[in-house]
């Protein structure tokens, strides 16, 4: 039997009400050289059922029970699994539109230096506010590997179900990994961090559900805290690697977190415009004014601010005294 081109790997824990739609979108493909790896992580509901009833339609689904193992676990026996060339990523809330792996696949062969692709997405469902939205807007404005990578300590800038991988650069990296944080960014750090191209279909190919009891809206691994924890992994794997000085921007209600968190290595100061923080200490770290930064390449800051503008006006204050982002600076919020 040929192997598939693409392996779907879905992980399901009681998920009977939307499974069906999830699985019949994938069906749907306009690309049908695929196989979808059901992973039921010990459902108590009939999920499993669902699954073997696909599996008896449809020869290339293909079910997999076992003990509750949570999202990093069940992803690392659903991707050990796959037998494709490519791995793609579902969820048993989403929707996949009908061309969304043929529109990947031919975006992911026209480059072959791409190592993962994502695309644009459509969020659904009746509990979205306004922030959320932003969030939406924020991730389908990145497409290109430079777009990417500039917003990769923000937020993870490739929506989780719709991460398609080859196979080979998953494996080198080394496949998902369970750090107690959010295992969807730390494999985009991992493989930024091994050298690997992004990219992102501009088209919203992907209904993404949102609900009260989705994982990332109630684990812990999905908080700020591990988020900044994760954020301070890689940045001493990367930007910070091998620097003795660094700063950061900010220390509002955005950097605090961080002034508090950073363990031995900690910035030599933080930049703040509030003319009343300035000359103060905050956690045990100085306040100084921006004007008083390193000339360019003495340092790098990291900037954690979270007015919605502030971005913009921080380029606009770097880069014409010769400041380059990520080169000098980086965002991290």
């Amino acid at each position: 039997m040929a192997l598939p081109t693409i392996s779907v790997v879905l992980p399901c824990l009681d998920a009977a009400e939307t499974l069906g739609e999830a699985v019949e979108s994938i069906r749907a493909q306009t690309f049908t050289d695929w196989e979808l790896v059901l992973v039921d992580d010990g459902s108590t509901d009939t999920s499993p059922e669902i699954a073997r009833r696909f599996a008896a339609m449809d020869r290339r689904i293909r079910p997999a029970a076992g003990s509750h193992a949570g999202i990093a676990g069940v992803l690392e026996r659903g991707c050990a699994l796959a037998r494709g060339s490519y791995i793609a990523r579902m969820d048993a809330d989403d929707i996949a539109h009908s061309e969304r792996l043929q529109r990947q696949l031919d975006c992911m062969t026209a480059d072959p230096r791409i190592g993962i692709c994502g695309t644009q997405v459509r969020m659904t469902g009746g509990t979205i506010g306004p922030g959320r939205r932003r969030y939406e807007t924020w991730i389908n404005a990145l497409i290109s590997h430079d777009d990417i990578v500039r917003e990769l300590f923000v937020e993870c800038p490739l929506a989780h179900p719709t991460f398609m991988i080859r196979r080979d650069v998953f494996n080198a990296a080394g496949g998902y990994e369970d750090h107690g944080w959010a295992e969807d960014h730390d494999l985009c750090m991992r493989l930024f961090l091994a050298g690997a191209r992004f990219a992102k279909v501009a088209e919203p190919l992907l209904d993404w559900r949102e609900s009260p009891g989705r994982l990332s809206m109630v684990s812990e691994r999905y908080n700020p805290v591990a988020f900044r924890a994760l954020k301070r992994h890689y940045l001493f794997r990367s930007y910070l690697k091998d620097r003795d000085i660094f700063h950061q921007w900010g220390a509002g209600e955005v950097g605090k977190p961080w002034l508090r968190e950073w363990e031995e290595q900690r910035p030599m100061a933080v930049v703040d415009i509030n003319p009343r923080k300035i000359g103060r200490v905050i956690h045990n770290t100085p306040v100084i004014a921006p004007g008083d930064l390193p000339a360019p390449g003495d340092t790098f800051t990291v900037i954690a601010v979270g007015a919605p503008t502030a971005r913009q006006e921080i380029r606009a204050w770097f880069e014409p005294r010769g400041y380059h982002e990520l080169r000098d600076y980086l965002f991290l919020a």
